[in-house]
């Protein structure tokens, strides 16, 4: 049986071995530490936001620092009712975390068991499956489509096999930066076996056309079976913050408060405050200035015939045709981190999206690898 103190104990041993929260440790794991100074890396490894947090989290966090010596319990209502404005759903139908990882974690907890799979696409955020996997639950894998999106069908039919479970849905995924359509999604809510939650995982969807992919947040309205995981560390830029969030119906959120620590640092509740407040404003410029980048780096690996995912999110996967964990190896020699592998995509490099300045760094980098 797992309890809190025994998921607890699993995220404990997983951190510590840098699997669960750890995206790459580039320098703690790689065989080149040592050979290129933290300070000019160019850091593309990690999806994070170079913009960083705005200025009011800033702000925010500093008033913060000398408050901090409590934990400020009475605060975390007010962050569950401003997400629950931002979201349009009831603070009922909201949870909030250590980043959306923590929710995600929980929701393996609650709707998967030792016989009722966690079911989803590969490759996805391989994170989330190892994870399930070291809490002694199954994990049921599909390919993803020939478009890269998610096999709907295919994913209800196995949870409908398995009597059941949670289906994990990376919406845009990661690590291939493409997207399931809203049809899709929607086809994948209407059909969903009895038993079986959907988690949609929407890290990185504020980076998205809103026009290409719509939240699912609008099925927790419906009270529908489905949970949204939400994050602050991507187009917030607060990746080191530590603080995300989850929407789901008042009966799926009590299956997973159990599981939860529910309580994430005083600073982190302010800081995602303030920036919640900038959110019309905010979301809309970040999504526009990385697409810029984004789009010159494409155009980039278009004029030089260079195959990539086509992506809508804060990173692409370019086809380098050789094991990218050598090719890794030789970018951070030349001063650039970029991702680690994700099987069984073994010849495809995710980059983040950097400044225009770190683009200009990585191409050059790049180049001298590729044509090595």
């Amino acid at each position: 049986m797992v309890n809190r103190r025994s998921f607890m104990r699993n995220l404990g041993v997983l951190g510590a071995a840098g699997v669960y929260f750890g995206e790459s440790l580039v320098f703690a794991n790689s065989a080149e530490a040592g050979t290129a100074e933290k300070s000019s890396v160019v850091w593309l490894d990690s999806n994070e936001n170079p913009a960083g947090p705005p200025a009011s989290a800033v702000d925010a966090m500093i008033k913060a620092a000398p408050l901090s010596w409590r934990y400020h319990f009475d605060e975390f209502n007010d962050f569950s009712r401003a997400i629950a404005r931002s979201e349009q759903v009831s603070p009922e139908q909201v949870m909030f975390g250590v980043g959306s990882s923590e929710v995600i974690a929980s929701a393996i907890c609650a709707f998967t068991t030792a016989s009722k799979p966690m079911i989803t696409a590969t490759p996805t955020y391989d994170i989330i499956v190892a994870l399930s996997r070291s809490l002694g639950r199954p994990v049921v894998e599909v390919p993803l489509t020939p478009q890269w999106g998610y096999p709907v069908k295919e994913l209800a039919a196995a949870a409908m096999k398995a009597g059941g479970g949670m289906i994990y849905l990376c919406n845009p995924n990661n690590p291939t930066g493409s997207i399931t359509t809203s049809d899709d999604i929607d086809w994948l809510v209407k059909n969903l076996p009895p038993g079986t939650v959907l988690v949609v995982d929407e890290a990185y969807l504020e980076f998205a056309d809103p026009a290409l992919a719509t939240s699912a947040i609008k099925y927790v309205r419906e009270n529908k079976k489905v949970v949204v995981a939400r994050t602050f560390s991507k187009i917030y830029g607060m990746a080191g913050v530590r603080s995300g969030y989850g929407c789901a119906s008042a009966d799926l959120i009590a299956a997973m408060n159990p599981f939860m620590d529910n309580v994430i640092p005083f600073a982190a509740v302010r800081a995602s405050m303030a920036a919640l407040a900038e959110k019309a404003t905010l979301v809309p410029e970040r999504r526009k200035a990385n697409a810029r980048v984004r789009d010159e780096l494409c155009r980039w690996l278009d004029g030089r015939k260079i195959r990539y995912i086509p992506t809508h999110t804060n990173f692409v996967m370019i086809d380098v045709k050789r094991p990218v964990r050598e090719f890794g190896a030789r970018m951070l020699r030349v001063g650039v981190a970029v991702g680690r592998p994700f099987p069984p995509l073994d010849n495809m490099l995710r980059v983040t999206i950097g400044t225009a300045e770190d683009m200009e760094r990585f191409r050059g980098a790049f180049s001298k690898v590729y044509e090595a």
